[in-house]
């Protein structure tokens, strides 16, 4: 059984599709991981689950503007030497949820055996660990999570792979060396213990109110220097004027300017080895803004690779 899946329709960027993963030659792999894990027993798997689409729908008219100057960056969008292609979405085979889960680290471990860097387009909070877990023999890895909540609850009415979780899963790898919460804000799932609980493993929690006071800057710092960064994106860690489309809107987010330096300055401190995005629920958008934060944001990530 194939690993992944062509997209349903447009690629990302209008980027070759492969999904041959054992013959992949990429720098990076754009790949959909369109699942869910409700806290209800028997419940669809969330709206987030066409965020893979919708974000590929928006990003397909830039692949033409790939050498165009970017004024963001002052360069071209994403220099001709950036080899990117979409590895279309995971297969999600028939069955118990463990083994979805299992075939996207599966299809996540693929990229990173021929050397690509995945780009993981999710799905609700619940991916990024099942993305993590294809990184054992390929670390240590840093995660650096831009989301307005630390996510870091243990369980929620017994599920442990929900999106209250994944910062709590990731952190359990061994090969995870620390976890820097970014852009935390407001109230959401975590309680006194849970803060306390990622603070004594090791983990740094930087507010929102601290970027935007001393801006990225104040979460590059607490990344180690020369490091491998899994950067894991809650499209909710932004404000809502620059990504509408999450349902825990909250005052206060990072702006998309905070969001290229953090990315930019990871690049230039030590190498993002994997950059996924999670939350987005395309039913919520507005004008398909938040689907072209994404896309803005990745390509930025990219681009700087080679800068």
């Amino acid at each position: 059984m194939p690993l992944t899946r062509p997209p349903a329709t447009a690629s990302f960027l209008s980027s070759p599709v492969v999904t041959d993963l054992g013959g992949l030659e990429a720098d990076f792999a754009v790949i959909g991981i369109p699942h869910g894990v409700p806290y209800d027993p028997g419940a669809p798997a969330t709206a987030a689950v066409r965020a893979p689409r919708a974000v590929r729908e928006r990003s397909a008219r830039y692949g033409a503007f790939r050498e165009h100057h970017d004024f963001d960056s002052g360069g071209p969008m994403l220099p001709r030497d950036v080899r990117v292609v979409d590895v279309g979405d995971a297969v999600a085979p028939p069955g118990e949820r463990p083994h979805r889960d299992a075939a996207a680290t599966r299809a996540v471990a693929a990229l990173l055996a021929r050397g690509a860097v995945p780009v993981v387009l999710g799905g609700d909070d619940s991916t990024p660990p099942f993305a993590l877990a294809a990184y054992e023999g390929h670390g240590p890895v840093t995660v650096v999570q831009v989301d307005a909540h630390i996510d870091y609850r243990d369980e929620v009415r017994g599920e442990r792979w929900g999106y209250s979780s994944p910062m709590r899963r990731a952190a359990e790898m061994d090969w995870v060396e620390r976890v820097v919460h970014v852009g935390a804000r407001g109230v959401g799932s975590a309680r006194r213990e849970e803060l306390e609980a990622t603070l004594a493993r090791g983990n740094a929690v930087v507010t929102a109110r601290e970027v935007h006071e001393r801006g990225a800057a104040a979460a590059l710092e607490r990344v180690p220097a020369g490091g491998r960064y899994f950067v894991a994106i809650d499209v909710d860690g932004f404000d809502p004027a620059v990504m509408p489309g999450s349902l825990a809107l909250a005052p206060g987010g990072l702006t998309y300017w905070q969001g290229l330096d953090l990315l930019r300055g990871l690049q230039e401190r030590g190498r993002i080895v994997g950059l996924g995005f999670a939350e987005y629920y395309p039913d919520r958008d507005v004008n398909g803004i938040t689907a072209l934060g994404i896309v803005r944001l990745a390509v930025a990530a990219m681009a700087a690779a080679r800068r």
